[in-house]
């Protein structure tokens, strides 16, 4: 997901809903309240689908994944460019006769663009990461690759201050452990300045780089250093020698798919998490201070397995999020979309009720789950003289419905989707509610 220049949101992925054959590219553009303005697919008859996005100079779009629909191999880096309503500008391949994908993209200030990925098809090992460089067309200026004589996957590019790039994934072929974090950082040609790996003796791997503030740069990612995988900062200085590491997680599995640096110098990170003891699978929040601590974590999600893949400031200082659900939604597993304020709230925060008589009450709904409606029964309260007022919130946290109450009982549910929902009494939380299909 990444912010639009109207404080909207374009998001891509994949989607096996609309293509009877298979997988296809999936691109949604939404208002800044995240409802669809519009929905696109691209792709073949075989599996495709979308990496990464960035909104371009001219107000397009431009698209990054990988096709076993079109190129010259198994599966082809696949660049798209498309105008601001979503159609087709062009679109390119990349690769050999194997594996190659894409995983990052970004415009340059040429206008041309930077992918990383990675490559089966070149290279000096079993795979390694593929930097492909274009102009404004799509057209290749030059390629390198980058890994030893096992396999290596590149995940994540950012441009830097002095106009190089830093990459990060993961490594087989070099470091201390089973794989590693692998940082590169390369001049504007490609050309490699120096390499580093981070990790232990287990499984670690880099998923998200940026530059930070003082020139540094920071990877989110993964480490399994005790057989269960933890959520894995690692804070390098602008020679990629390490300042700082920090694991965050509890008992189960735990990934940090994305970063991004925070006004106050801390960082958010998002990805997903086991909650303990759980077989389900939750959206992951993190927010840190500048050494890597913890400030608070948030988790979004429900009974079913729930992820998050990738996270963006926004204009009022908190975050969105894109993931995926099947937990919540119309089909097998939808596109997540969560929007909180700066301290990973959801949903609009109103003025709690003074009135004692609205405090620690504790809604009944029955039956819930639910089909069709279900009853809310209030407590034994009065309700004055102006009403109640009923406030019903999605997973979201958008406001979808608001009633003023004149009894102590309402039938809610018919006009709602299937999904959860939170109840709000004058602004206090007080009840949640499913509706299933």
């Amino acid at each position: 997901v990444m912010k639009t220049t109207d404080g909207g949101y374009i998001i891509v992925g994949g989607t096996e809903s609309f293509n009877a054959d298979s997988e296809d590219v999936y691109l949604i553009r939404t208002d800044p309240f995240g409802d669809t303005l519009w929905t696109k697919i691209y792709g073949g008859s075989n599996v495709d689908g979308g990496n990464c996005v960035a909104q371009t100079s001219d107000g397009g779009f431009i698209i990054v994944g990988a096709t076993q629909s079109f190129g010259n191999g198994s599966i082809d880096v696949y660049l798209i460019k498309v105008d601001t309503i979503g159609d087709t500008v062009w679109t390119k391949t990349y690769g050999g006769i194997s594996y190659d994908w894409g995983r990052s993209v970004l415009q340059l200030e040429d206008d041309g663009y930077i992918i990383i990925g990675s490559t089966y098809s070149y290279g000096m090992g079993l795979g390694d990461f593929y930097l492909i460089r274009t102009d404004s067309l799509g057209d290749t200026i030059w390629t390198k690759t980058y890994g030893g004589v096992d396999w290596e996957r590149g995940n994540s590019i950012a441009q830097t201050s002095n106009g190089g790039f830093i990459i990060v994934g993961y490594t087989y072929s070099f470091g201390a452990g089973q794989n590693d974090v692998y940082l590169i950082r390369v001049d504007s040609l490609g050309d490699t300045l120096w390499t580093r790996t981070y990790g232990g003796v287990s499984w670690d791997g880099g998923y998200s780089v940026i530059q930070t503030l003082d020139g540094g740069y920071i990877v989110a990612g993964n480490q399994d250093s005790s057989g269960v995988s933890d959520v894995f900062l690692v804070k390098t200085d602008s020679s990629g020698d390490t300042l700082w590491t920090r694991t965050h997680g509890g008992t189960q599995e735990d990934y940090g798919m994305s970063i991004v640096q925070t006004s106050d110098k801390g960082y958010a990170v998002a990805g997903w998490t086991y909650p303990a003891g759980q077989y389900m699978r939750d959206v992951y929040l993190i927010k840190t201070d500048s050494l890597g601590d913890t400030l608070w974590t948030r988790t979004f999600g429900d009974t079913a397995f729930d992820n998050g893949s990738s996270i963006c400031k926004t204009l009022d200082n908190g975050f969105i999020i894109v993931g995926g659900t099947e937990s919540f939604g119309s089909g097998r597993e939808d596109v997540y979309l969560i929007k909180t304020d700066a301290y990973g709230n959801i949903g609009i925060q109103e003025k709690e009720d003074p009135r004692p008589e609205t405090r620690d009450i504790r809604l009944k709904c029955h039956p819930n789950p639910f089909t069709s409606y279900t009853t809310v029964i209030l407590p034994s309260i009065e309700l004055g003289a102006e009403g109640m007022g009923l406030h019903i919130y999605d997973a979201t946290g958008r406001l979808v419905k608001s009633i003023i109450l004149e009894s102590s009982t309402y039938q809610l549910g018919a006009d709602l989707v299937p999904g959860i929902y939170f109840i709000k009494l004058n602004g206090k939380p007080v009840g949640k509610v499913v509706k299933v299909k």
